[in-house]
C-alpha cells in the first residue's frame, strides 16, 4: 500500500449478513483502509442467525458517492442485499464504474449475484454460495468451488466459513490497486 490511506467503498442494501460486512470492514480498517458505508438508504439493517439485528447509519448515499474517490469496492453476501442491488440502477452504474476503471472488487457469498446486472463477468474465474453458482454460469463465468478466487483484482468467496482466506486476499488485491483487465473475444 502506498503511504496515503486507501478508500474503500463497501455498498450494501438492508439484509446484508452481518458477519460478511462486519469482518471484511474490520480487516480493512486494521490494515489502515478507511471504509465507507454505502447503500440507497440512510439507514441499513443486517441479518444474523435468520433474524434482523444491526442497524447501522451509512456514510453516503450511492446516489451522492463517486466512485472516483475510492480504490476499491466490498459488496457483502447476504440473501436480500445483493437482491435489492440489484434491481437499483445507481448501484448498477457505481459498480461499473469500479470495473470499467479496472479497481478491484471482492464480494462474497450472495453478494456476486448483484454483479450479473453489470455485464462484467463474461470469461471471468469466481466462486460464490452455490445457490448462486447456475446464475453466475448463465452470466459466462468460470465457476469455481473454492475458498477464495481472486480474477484480475475480482475476489469472490463462497460463505463466511471462508471469510478468513477472503480478508487476506481481498486486502492484498486492494493494495495492489488497479488491474488491467484483457478483453474476452
Amino acid at each position: 500500500m502506498n503511504n496515503s490511506t486507501e478508500n474503500i467503498a463497501l455498498l450494501t442494501e438492508t439484509g446484508f449478513e452481518e458477519i460478511e460486512l462486519t469482518s471484511p470492514k474490520k480487516a480493512l480498517g486494521d490494515a489502515g483502509f478507511q471504509v465507507d458505508l454505502i447503500s440507497p438508504q440512510s439507514k441499513i439493517k443486517s441479518w444474523k442467525n435468520g433474524n434482523w439485528n444491526l442497524e447501522m447509519d451509512v456514510n453516503k448515499l450511492v446516489t451522492d458517492a463517486d466512485p472516483n474517490d475510492y480504490d476499491g469496492l466490498l459488496i457483502p453476501g447476504g440473501v436480500l442485499n445483493p437482491d435489492k442491488l440489484r434491481r437499483n440502477d445507481e448501484a448498477i452504474g457505481f459498480i461499473n464504474q469500479f470495473f470499467d476503471a479496472g479497481k478491484p472488487i471482492a464480494s462474497i457469498c450472495h453478494g456476486p449475484q448483484v454483479l450479473i446486472e453489470t455485464g462484467a463477468l463474461q470469461g471471468r474465474r469466481m466462486t460464490s454460495f452455490p445457490s448462486i453458482k447456475t446464475d453466475l454460469k448463465n452470466a459466462g463465468v468460470r465457476w469455481e468451488n473454492r475458498e477464495v478466487v481472486t480474477d484480475q483484482g475480482l475476489v469472490t468467496s463462497r460463505d463466511p466459513n471462508d471469510l478468513e482466506a477472503f480478508n487476506k486476499k481481498m486486502i492484498e488485491e486492494f493494495q495492489e490497486g488497479v488491474h488491467n483487465r484483457q478483453k474476452t473475444i
